[in-house]
């Protein structure tokens, strides 16, 4: 597969230019050749994730990342989803269990759940500080995708807190789950 095609989908795909339906399209298919190349997969996995969840306009893709804002997945201030939150995640689940029947498994991957916070300090019984809120996220994603039938030696958990911000003006924007296929 050529490498100008692959950096032309995932420019795109950084710039949110695609439609679901195009970035389909125009992800190339995966071959024996491809699938030893992690980056790849990565790409065409994030471009089936995206258009399965086409409908859900907040979510997208940064760098080698999928960024789904917290809001979508949790009641303000904890790690308890909210009523939409199992649609999505079960969407995200099927699309993963789908999709990793086609990597070879010699291929050394993890899908890595990173939770991260905003700014502001919080401090409870349950969560102390940020590091305990965004790692309880990022928990709550992945036993929901173990229950949904991936297997827990392909996922990880992560909490980053405060320190990964996307921006230092929108607040929101920074409290997040991030999904990023990864080498083990």
């Amino acid at each position: 597969m050529r490498r100008a095609r692959w950096a032309a989908l995932a420019i795109a795909l950084m710039l949110g230019g695609l439609s679901g339906a195009a970035m389909a399209q125009a992800a190339p298919q995966i071959t024996p050749q491809a699938m030893g190349d992690l980056g790849q997969l990565r790409t065409a996995f994030y471009a089936r994730l995206r258009e399965a969840l086409a409908s859900q306009r907040d979510v997208y893709v940064v760098g080698e990342r999928f960024v789904i804002p917290a809001g979508l997945l949790f009641r303000p201030g904890g790690a308890i989803f909210e009523p939409g939150a199992n649609k999505l995640l079960t969407v995200v689940a099927k699309q993963l269990v789908e999709f990793s029947a086609q990597i070879p498994r010699s291929t050394n991957w993890v899908l890595q759940v990173d939770g991260h916070t905003d700014s502001a300090p919080i401090s409870t019984a349950i969560f102390p500080s940020n590091w305990e809120f965004s790692a309880a996220r990022a928990i709550a994603v992945v036993k929901f995708l173990n229950g949904a039938g991936v297997p827990n030696d392909r996922l990880v958990a992560a909490g980053y807190s405060q320190y990964q911000p996307l921006s230092t003006m929108d607040h929101a924007r920074n409290r997040r789950i991030e999904l990023k296929l990864t080498n083990r």
